[in-house]
């Protein structure tokens, strides 16, 4: 009975973030990566539980200016989805990039020091569930 207890909390964590929400559906600026960029980091996007997800993660750097690329990417519809960028592969010290929409490339803020941060993650703020975490490594 107590498993039962502790299954239904999760099953609703799951379910609860597969319809796609408002937030996530804004499109952005798109911002195109130039061909002069300079590929610095990357890193394969894995799963958390119950979740699909495909595709990388890269940072390119064009000039003094950062960038995160989705590249080849799809996840499981979820709401209020957001790219962060992280220092660990949890959401505990990160910037927000924005929502995750059609867009694939995501400024990265001028104050942001790159090489503080190891991870790209894909989070539903709404639940704060996590999707999907590329670890970041260096090119």
């Amino acid at each position: 009975m107590k498993k039962l207890f502790k299954l239904i909390p999760i099953l609703f964590l799951i379910l609860s973030c597969q319809e796609e929400g408002e937030l996530t559906r804004t499109p952005q600026n798109i911002v195109p990566i130039t061909p002069t960029a300079i590929l610095k980091y990357y890193g394969t996007f894995e799963p958390t539980s119950g979740i699909a997800v495909a595709g990388e993660a890269k940072i390119y750097q064009e000039g003094t200016q950062y960038k995160v690329k989705l590249d080849n990417f799809s996840v499981s519809d979820g709401p209020d989805l957001k790219v962060y960028l992280s220092k660990a592969a949890t959401p505990t010290d990160f910037v927000n990039l924005g929502n995750l929409t059609s867009q694939t490339v995501y400024p990265i803020p001028s104050s942001v020091n790159i090489e503080d941060y190891s991870h790209v993650l894909i989070h539903c703020q709404q639940y704060s569930h996590l999707f999907a975490i590329a670890e970041l490594i260096q090119n």
